[in-house]
């Protein structure tokens, strides 16, 4: 029987570490050949030779999803290697929360940036492949940061937030074309996503309650092979998780 994944040609953003090199890894040994992007290439070339010492099929190219040419030319390898785009998963993002009083100007721009013009730039190099295709299926990353504002977050939590109404303006856009749309919104995940608060209080009380609850990576990656394994005629729209200890 079909997984529904293997053979699926799948492109996924911000896949040097955590979610969406974990994601990479579970996708490839149910059989889908993976596209990878981000900035660091030395762990996705790294990335590459594990998936391929397993048996399975990967390219990855550097990629900085706010270059939006950047973004082009890693749809565009996929589909001159491939033939096609089956599943983009825009999952590069950054969080620097910190408290608006400490004008981290540049840290809000960071996460402007990275979290909603990434997504955008993903969504408009992938439409027109997935347009001619009539098929396919985007799936943005939100976060529960997108449904609950918290103090020091509020830029963070405006970004995800961001995503989910970005998401569900595809969705109700793309049913000619009849494409799939996913948001993923994870709680406490155990990746990096931690290390780049440079607020000193900030940043100390979120790694305390991530060390105390965060869930492994395995978590995102079952949740996006819930949402592509579905049946063609079911789109789960949204998929919101956390640890089973985390109250916000």
């Amino acid at each position: 029987m079909s997984n529904n994944i293997d053979g699926k040609v799948v492109v996924i953003t911000g896949a040097s570490s955590g979610l969406g090199e974990c994601t990479a890894r579970s996708l490839s040994a149910k059989g889908a050949t993976v596209v990878l992007g981000a900035r660091r290439v030395e762990r996705l070339e790294k990335l590459v030779q594990d998936i391929e010492s397993a048996g399975g099929k990967a390219i990855a190219l550097a990629t900085d999803v706010t270059d939006k040419v950047q973004v082009e030319t890693l749809l565009k390898a996929a589909v001159d290697a491939f033939g096609r785009v089956d599943v983009l998963i825009n999952n590069a993002g950054l969080m620097q929360q910190s408290m608006l009083e400490s004008l981290k100007v540049d840290e809000w721009d960071n996460m402007i940036d990275i979290n909603i013009k990434g997504t955008l730039y993903g969504i408009a190099a992938a439409l027109p492949i997935m347009k001619k295709q009539k098929f396919g299926h985007i799936i943005n990353v939100s976060s529960i940061a997108g449904h609950k504002v918290t103090p020091a977050g509020a830029i963070y939590c405006a970004t995800k937030h961001a995503v989910r109404v970005i998401s569900e303006g595809l969705r109700s856009e793309v049913k000619p074309y009849n494409l799939r749309t996913t948001i993923i919104s994870p709680g406490a995940v155990d990746t990096e996503l931690t290390h780049h608060i440079t607020e000193k209080g900030v940043a100390g009380q979120i790694q305390q309650f991530y060390d105390e609850h965060a869930i492994p990576p395995s978590s995102f990656a079952s949740a996006v092979e819930f949402a592509i394994t579905q049946p063609a005629n079911v789109d789960i729209n949204e998929i919101l998780f956390r640890p089973t200890s985390q109250e916000m």
